[in-house]
């Protein structure tokens, strides 16, 4: 499977076939600051598809293309602009909807309020409504209706490959109301400040409330505090659909910390489900620093085969080969990695000690730690490419 993983970067923007566009549910509320709840359900919706790996689109790309179309979040679309968005993003379904929090029939305790969610979902390629979906409880009970409307999208989509009620909803424990309302405002927020401070809120609300976690763990790794980073990643469950990216960047983290092992282990994970180069480059890197040499080279070799083009996994395989004394494949790494970028002064360096033979080259304190890592992860070009050809 890695053979054809070069090819992903050429399908990213042009396998949405057979991807599903889920939008922010519509408030029918009377006035109220209830606005968040519609993109609640919204990621929930998203989070349980893709946890189960379905092909969802993105929040990021949904926004782009309320931008293209000069759409305003939040404002309730009609038919022709749902479809408009669905086409835009090339999508083969879109499942939208709406909201109505009725008054609590006692008191002022508006979680105690009535939650009416409605939903369809809109089958683009064969321009037809599909099954149509609802949820009614309270709203303090929000994520647990939440869960149920995933899982009513999952059969939708996958009929009877879906899993089992059950067993869908025992994998999601029930959140606190005001731990997912702080986590979706996290999300609106306008400032990494503002977002931050709601997805810190809303971990410490639910501890067991994984996409804070996430959140948390990727604001801490672009900050350099690996420490913290990964204390946040090493939180995210498996029933997350960001849990193998998680995984992906805690491995980062440990080996930036020194913690060889604690990388490699992370980085075995991720490649047992998603084969990418950069998770095998990776792997191998915290091979090499344990000195399992025989390792690393299959795991670079991995990364090499999947992408040719990489001056950075031909270096890496030429640089373990080095340190294994086997210097002639060395130099042919060198002078691959070389040949892809001619001012690589590193790999100029290490090409004359492969060349010469020096005694002791491998060990030259000069010439250690030197691999190179990639922090790139891209899970989402993988699991089209693998949908598109499964088609085939």
């Amino acid at each position: 499977m890695v053979r054809w993983l070069a090819l992903a970067g050429f399908f990213v923007f042009s396998l949405h076939a057979e991807s599903v566009l889920v939008l922010p549910f519509f408030n029918h509320s009377k006035p109220g600051n209830l606005d968040w709840v519609g993109e609640s359900i919204s990621e929930a919706i998203v989070d349980a598809l893709a946890s189960e790996g379905v092909l969802v689109l993105d929040r990021a790309d949904r926004m782009e293309a309320y931008r293209r179309l000069t759409l305003r979040p939040g404002a309730e679309l009609t038919h022709a602009s749902v479809i408009k968005l669905g086409q835009a993003l090339d999508a083969s379904s879109v499942i939208y909807g709406e909201y109505e929090v009725l008054p609590a029939e006692s008191g002022k305790d508006q979680t105690k309020g009535r939650l009416v969610i409605s939903a369809r979902m809109l089958e683009l390629k064969q321009m037809r409504q599909g099954p149509e979906m609802s949820e009614r409880g309270v709203l303090q009970d929000l994520a647990t209706l939440e869960t149920h409307l995933g899982w009513q999208a999952l059969a939708a989509i996958r009929g009877k490959s879906a899993p089992a009620e059950q067993e869908f909803v025992k994998a999601r424990p029930p959140v606190r109301i005001d731990a997912v309302e702080n986590y979706i405002r996290g999300l609106m927020a306008s400032s990494p400040e503002q977002r931050n401070r709601f997805f810190a809120q809303a971990a410490k609300l639910d501890e067991h409330y994984s996409p804070p976690s996430y959140q948390l763990g990727k604001a801490f790794w672009e900050k350099k505090d690996y420490r913290s980073a990964a204390l946040w990643l090493d939180r995210v469950a498996r029933s997350d659909p960001h849990y193998l990216e998680a995984r992906y960047f805690l491995g980062l983290c440990k080996f930036q910390t020194g913690d060889y092992a604690g990388a490699a282990q992370a980085f075995e994970l991720v490649a047992a489900s998603v084969p990418l180069n950069e998770v095998y480059n990776n792997l191998g890197a915290a091979q090499s620093r344990m000195n399992r040499l025989p390792d690393a080279i299959a795991s670079f070799e991995k990364a090499l085969e999947g992408d040719d083009a990489d001056p950075d996994y031909h270096f890496n395989l030429g640089y373990v080969l080095l340190r294994s004394g086997r210097t002639q494949d060395a130099a042919d790494r060198f002078r691959a990695a070389l040949a892809r970028t001619p001012g690589d002064a590193e790999a100029t360096t290490l090409l004359g000690r492969a060349l010469s033979a020096e005694r002791g080259a491998a060990r030259d304190p000069k010439s250690e730690g030197r691999e190179r890592l990639k922090t790139n992860y891209d899970e989402a070009a993988y699991r089209q490419l693998e949908a598109e050809l499964k088609k085939e």
